[in-house]
């Protein structure tokens, strides 16, 4: 909203310094300012109403070590989060820009669906919440809605660099000219594909239809429905994934914070098409207004560090750490960086596999044997270390530095080719 005052006290009455919002980079500094002082300000008064409301967290017994004393702090927190995502990025962002509509989406529609859940543990004393199956479906909507955005949306597409010596072949309305700030004109085709990045790889673009042309050249028409299916399974994934990983205080939030952070840097170079020639990467036109997002998701994750780090003063619920992950993987699929989700979320990742593998073995076992054995001391991973012996303090600490080191190994993969 910001942006579109600005811009017309600029264009209007050449108001000074209105021409500042123009810039991507000063309304992305402005977006996560203000992100961080409606969650380090306004939490405050929230967690008051929350706990007022005996808005309180419900802790099951499980065996570990100081699980008590968190019985009945305020939970639903994500409201937090979410509050402080999208007011700055209402603020700030261009809301006509396809990407940041569906990035608005992605969070109001996870974030009900997570304070529906939170909403029956708490009031209705159910502690199972919603049931799973609802769960699921409201994940596969999400999915349903981003997967045929992309693919079919006209302003959703990508652009490669052609030589100019073979442009007069090619359709002139889908060609774009950029000079260069030392005068180099840049021809850029539009190519309106459902493609994707494949990290590690010098030639590492690579189209869904790819996959559809294994079967017949036929089925290249129907390549929309693998498509929607690939981003329904990377939601549903990465949200369930946030989801398990919300166990002990501060390990989602700061988790999400890195992974955001790297998420940002990716949304500047691939929206930027200096950057985007220089690193060899995917140049995806009006991408970069994402920064605005990200920076106000970055800044939301931190200023709620500030109440949920250990001991937690309040807990992000369903209501947060759903929709954490739904952000985290719609983001990564419109920038086309979705194969990079198990490097860039492997804390996410391992969490969730640690489940699948303590469930399945236990099952395998208890039919071969007639008795349930566990792999882990019990999961999700993290509840594993707390069963070791360590402290929750140390397990956050340890299992972030993992996650600055996938960031790195994922930011690595611009240039390691």
């Amino acid at each position: 909203m910001l942006y579109y005052l600005f811009e017309y006290l600029h264009k209007n009455f050449d108001f000074p310094g209105a021409g500042v919002f123009q810039y991507i980079s000063f309304r992305a500094s402005l977006a996560i300012i203000f992100s961080l002082l409606i969650s380090m300000v306004f939490g405050k008064r929230i967690i008051e109403m929350l706990r007022n409301k005996q808005v309180g967290e419900t802790i099951r017994d499980l065996g570990l070590a100081g699980e008590k004393q968190k019985q009945g702090t305020p939970t639903m927190g994500g409201l937090i989060i979410i509050s402080a995502i999208l007011i700055p990025t209402l603020l700030c962002a261009k809301l006509h820009n396809i990407y940041i509509i569906l990035m608005i989406i992605s969070t109001i529609w996870l974030g009900l669906i997570g304070f529906l859940d939170d909403y029956i543990k708490v009031f209705k004393k159910d502690k199972k919440g919603l049931a799973g199956k609802f769960k699921v479906l409201g994940q596969i909507g999400l999915g349903f809605i981003v997967g045929a955005t992309v693919y079919f949306h006209p302003d959703i597409q990508t652009k490669v660099e052609i030589p100019e010596a073979i442009v007069y072949k090619v359709n002139p309305t889908l060609v774009t000219q950029i000079v260069d700030v030392d005068g180099t004109t840049h021809y850029m085709l539009e190519k309106k594909l459902p493609n994707t990045t494949i990290p590690f790889v010098k030639d590492n673009e690579f189209n869904y239809s790819s996959v559809m042309a294994l079967l017949s050249e036929g089925m290249r028409e129907y390549t929309w429905i693998l498509y929607i299916l690939a981003v329904i399974v990377i939601v549903t994934a990465v949200s369930n994934g946030a989801n398990i990983t919300d166990g002990i205080d501060g390990l989602a939030t700061g988790t999400s914070a890195i992974i955001g952070a790297t998420l940002g840097v990716f949304a500047y170079i691939s929206g930027n098409l200096f950057f985007a020639d220089y690193l060899n990467v995917m140049y995806i036109p009006f991408s970069g207004e994402l920064v605005v997002f990200i920076a106000a998701f970055v800044g939301g994750c931190v200023g709620f560090l500030w109440y949920n780090s250990y001991p937690a003063q309040v807990f992000m619920g369903d209501t947060g750490s759903l929709a954490l992950g739904g952000i985290i993987a719609v983001f990564a699929i419109v920038l086309r960086k979705e194969l990079l989700i198990p490097i860039l979320c492997g804390v996410f990742l391992i969490e969730n596999l640690s489940v699948v593998m303590q469930v399945a073995y236990f099952k395998y076992t208890k039919k071969k044997f007639g008795e349930g054995r566990r792999i882990f001391k019990m999961s999700p991973l993290h509840h594993h270390y707390q069963k070791l012996g360590m402290h929750e303090s140390k397990i956050v600490s340890r299992f972030w530095i993992v996650g600055i080191m996938l960031a790195i190994i994922t930011i690595v993969t611009l240039k390691l080719r």
